[in-house]
């Protein structure tokens, strides 16, 4: 069986030192190799603030909990390597079972293939003729690569066959490409089956192309799971599966179709709508990416595996902290930190704040209660707390705080260092993970 990326590039990783360019680590560690900074089994409290960690039990437990949860539901997953960006993740991802990683542009495939990652969808129209006739070079050079792309419209199809047949070919691999549907208020896809059927066809009849199987995203459609929304969302899933038995007879004879949805927030609504489709046949993909590290705020309360789960089996944990430090406490009621926009993510709430550090040896963290942040800047934060009180925390006090939306979360960090047990008073380093976006 072919190795399902390049297990030495993913390793070497550990090899490179380390530098100024990465803003979690101290100076102390700058020339070091990642790989002798672990030998010594470094600590939190040897880290500057602000900080991104990871929990690596916590990494590991939600890897296991949704490979588990597919298998047990008969759906694949490709998870969106987006969400992280990070090939040492994306190796663990697909070490637990992953059928392929997801990415959203040429660039994030570039990522890919510099890693060896052989099956990759990209959940997106790619029309850019660099970047296509670059995916052609790479197909023509490795026979085990696979990769699928979208479509919308017929015109997409045209752009596509144009740039392929241009650079490529009669004897050349044919491109995948999966018929995007999508919905009404949505993003992209076709927004009825008259255009999905079009756009297949299209891509059958095309020279260079291969009709792979039918796509959609269903986050779009819903931001909540209430009756109403998860509705919604299941009529949407239906409307994939109308498109796929429409194109039934124009799938080649040697292909498995694919059938994707299932972003990290109604991957139970996915199972439920699509997942029968497997049994005629079909290859039902779901693409969830924010469930390896899972979070504090949207998805805990929004995920099938969250605080309020949907679905059977094990709750995914929150496994992403900020650390920051209280640097000015200017008027009652009011501290300031030292994180902001370009540390921390906000667009889907603010952090939370969860536990202070010890302010000595021998201590134990103590949990926070009665704290809000109510603003970021870009590198400072506002922590709020009742004026009338003793301030619960001080100038050079060190706190966790729970995080929401992993997707905003990962892109402002280069190295992020991952810890053994958050909860304790100073965690031990276990691993630094390399990220490129």
């Amino acid at each position: 069986m072919t190795a399902s990326y390049d297990a030495a590039a993913v390793a070497a990783l550990a090899d490179q030192p380390v530098s100024w360019q990465d803003k979690a680590l101290p100076p102390a560690w700058w020339g070091r190799t990642v790989r002798e900074i672990l030998a010594d089994r470094p600590r939190l409290s040897q880290l500057p603030t602000p900080l991104l960690t990871l929990s690596g039990p916590g990494m590991e437990h939600n890897l296991a909990t949704l490979a588990r949860w597919c298998a047990e539901h008969g759906v694949e997953l490709a998870p969106h390597g987006k969400t992280t960006m990070a090939p040492a993740l994306w190796a663990a991802q697909l070490d637990a079972g992953a059928w392929a990683i997801t990415l959203a542009n040429g660039f994030q495939l570039g990522v890919a293939r510099a890693f060896g990652v052989r099956r990759v969808m990209v959940a997106n129209a790619v029309i850019s003729p660099l970047q296509l006739r670059w995916i052609a070079d790479e197909l023509a050079a490795d026979p085990a690569f696979e990769v699928l792309v979208w479509a919308d419209s017929v015109r997409t199809v045209e752009q596509l066959e144009a740039a392929r047949a241009a650079h490529v070919g009669a004897d050349a691999r044919p491109l995948d490409v999966l018929v995007e549907m999508g919905g009404a208020g949505g993003r992209t896809g076709a927004r009825d089956l008259k255009t999905a059927l079009a756009v297949g066809e299209a891509i059958a009849a095309s020279s260079t192309l291969r009709l792979a199987g039918v796509a959609g995203y269903e986050g779009a459609i819903a931001h909540g799971a209430d009756e109403a929304g998860l509705e919604h969302v299941c009529a949407y899933l239906q409307t994939l599966a109308d498109v796929h038995a429409a194109l039934a007879d124009l799938y080649p004879a040697d292909i498995v179709p694919v059938v994707s949805a299932g972003g990290s927030a109604y991957f139970e609504q996915v199972a439920k709508v699509l997942g029968p489709l497997s049994a005629s046949g079909a290859r039902v993909v779901l693409r969830s990416g924010a469930y390896i590290a899972h979070d504090d705020g949207y998805y805990r309360e929004i995920s099938p595996l969250g605080s309020a789960p949907r679905t059977d089996g094990d709750r995914l944990i929150p496994s992403m902290h900020g650390w920051i430090r209280i640097t000015s406490q200017p008027e009652p009621g009011l501290a300031i930190f030292d994180a902001g926009k370009r540390d921390l993510p906000f667009d889907e709430g603010m952090p939370e704040p969860q536990l202070l550090r010890p302010r000595s040896a021998g201590e134990s963290p103590t949990v926070l209660s009665g704290l809000t942040v109510t603003k970021l800047n870009d590198q400072h934060g506002f922590l709020r707390f009742s004026a009338d009180d003793e301030p619960p925390v001080v100038i050079g006090d060190e706190l966790r705080v729970g995080l929401s939306h992993p997707c905003t979360a990962f892109d402002k960090w280069g190295l992020i260092p991952v810890i053994d047990d958050p909860d304790a008073a100073d965690p031990v380093v276990v691993d630094l993970v390399r990220t490129f976006f």
